[in-house]
């Protein structure tokens, strides 16, 4: 069985207690690596190293930063294959996805903070003919990535791209569901003569290591992508050590359809922003507005094609829709299907587990759920499920689907539909969301701030401000007299 291993100050090591955790392949069921179980004594080893490889990286100069995130880009482009493939292993989902969605993006992730870091500037300030004040950006030190399992390695080098390009040392924590592509990106960083100790990767369990990256009094800053509880947590221990913090958490996404929106493409559009990973993506729409004079031929042309939703192994270039990551939140995602129907929703389509046979005749698949019928106060419509789950709502006015979109503790994303340039800037000012797409879903420009409002985090990713996060900003003022 292979064994992950953590990637402290250049070599592949066990945990110091040799210890492991089980890696199981969503799609079968079943246990297919082991890795390593992680504690306090492994993060301070891996602190030290950082901090040994700090000076020579942080005064590196940005060409040579420049060139080896590049060459990590490439390695992950020249490995598209094999890290496809241990991602859709990994987190179970479709093999197609992990190709055109989650590769490359780490790819590009690497490769546009290596460009990034070539064109930032910084700000002067002239005070007529008494002084001139200019700014430095200063890499803050060694600071912690924790990141999710949804989408392990995009998300994984989301992270640490900028905190490198920085000039910072990193400590990273995977998640323990979604360990592989994080040990492959290891090899790769390694192969593309990323120095020793710069990235450091441990792997375990939240309560463990990523506690111990929290608390660690040298780690300076923690960037947090998960769930909004653990946030409250990462922020508790965090704040009174006076650590910078981003944290881009939960997510209960309304999407808002108007009578005037581009039908076809509003349909096709929904589809895939209800139930692409599986619905496990922070900025789904799992609230679906409609309003009330096309709710009807809406609800009809949405489940049609839902309906032919292909839902089968994920290593079949043919899956629309894989296994959800684990059995523990299979079940958690069934359970508030249960709770919706107790709360009076009807269930339009799926609502239940899918029995495969043959190879993932033990996997973990839920068929995509569409329910009607429900209040936007209810648990339902508030609770962030994190699955192939949607809920459909008519509305009939503006300001009553504004309330509803804003009704909840969440506010990363929304997405509107309409042909009303006016009606969307409305719904843009009055929104409370990190991002509004008019018209579209996921398209993402990296130069742009990424993250929500609420409950849904705190701070920005995404270009210059995912640099200025990773620097300490210090005024320099020379007098001229």
């Amino acid at each position: 069985m292979d064994k992950i291993l953590n990637y402290i100050n250049g070599e592949f090591i066990e945990s110091l207690d040799k210890s492991w955790i089980n890696n199981v392949d969503p799609s079968i069921g079943k246990v297919y690596s082991l890795i390593p179980d992680s504690e306090d004594k492994d993060i301070e080893q891996a602190v030290q190293s950082a901090e040994l490889a700090f000076d020579n990286w942080s005064n590196s100069t940005i060409d040579y930063r420049s060139k080896i995130l590049n060459n990590i880009a490439k390695l992950i482009l020249t490995n598209m294959e094999d890290l496809a493939r241990a991602e859709s292993i990994d987190n179970g989902k479709p093999l197609r996805l992990a190709k055109k969605i989650d590769i490359p993006r780490a790819a590009k992730n690497m490769a546009f903070f290596a460009s990034a870091i070539k064109h930032d500037s910084s700000e002067s300030h002239q005070m007529n003919n008494i002084a001139i004040n200019y700014t430095l950006r200063k890499p803050i030190g060694v600071v912690g990535c924790i990141s999710p399992w949804n989408l392990p390695l995009y998300l994984f080098t989301w992270k640490i791209a900028p905190a490198l390009a920085a000039g910072n040392t990193v400590i990273a924590k995977p998640s323990e569901v979604t360990p592989m592509t994080a040990y492959l990106f290891s090899k790769i960083c390694k192969e593309a003569g990323l120095p020793d100790g710069v990235l450091n990767i441990v792997h375990g369990y939240g309560g463990k290591v990523g506690a111990a990256i929290t608390k660690h009094p040298k780690i300076k800053a923690i960037s947090f992508t998960g769930g909004t509880a653990t946030g409250k947590e990462i922020a508790k221990v965090a704040a009174p050590l006076f650590k910078k913090m981003s944290l881009e958490l939960g997510g209960k996404n309304p999407n808002i359809v108007f009578a005037d929106c581009d039908f076809e493409k509003a349909v096709s559009t929904s589809v895939l922003s209800s139930f692409s990973n599986q619905g496990q993506i922070c900025l789904c729409g799992s609230r679906i507005y409609i309003e009330r004079k096309i709710y009807d031929k809406f609800k009809e042309a949405f489940l049609k094609k839902v309906k032919k939703l292909v839902v089968q192994d994920p290593l079949s270039e043919s899956t629309q829709i894989g296994a959800l990551v684990s059995e523990d939140h299979m079940n958690k995602v069934l359970q508030h299907i249960k709770v919706a129907k107790e709360e009076g929703g009807v269930i339009l389509h799926g609502g239940e587990r899918i029995l495969l046979s043959g190879r993932c005749e033990n996997g973990f698949f839920v068929s995509p759920t569409v329910i009607e019928g429900l209040p936007h106060n209810c648990r339902t419509n508030q609770e962030e499920i994190f699955g192939p789950v949607v809920t459909l709502s008519p509305f009939d006015k503006e300001d009553e689907v504004i309330e509803y979109a804003n009704g909840t503790q969440y506010g990363l994303s929304s997405t509107v539909w309409t042909k009303d340039l006016a009606k969307a800037n409305k719904m843009a000012q009055e929104l409370k969301a990190g991002i509004v797409w008019i018209n579209c879903w996921l398209v993402r420009d990296l130069r742009t701030p990424f993250g929500g409002v609420k409950n849904s985090g705190v701070g920005r990713e995404g270009g210059y401000y995912a640099l200025q996060f990773f620097t300490e900003p210090t005024n320099v003022c020379i007098s001229l007299n």
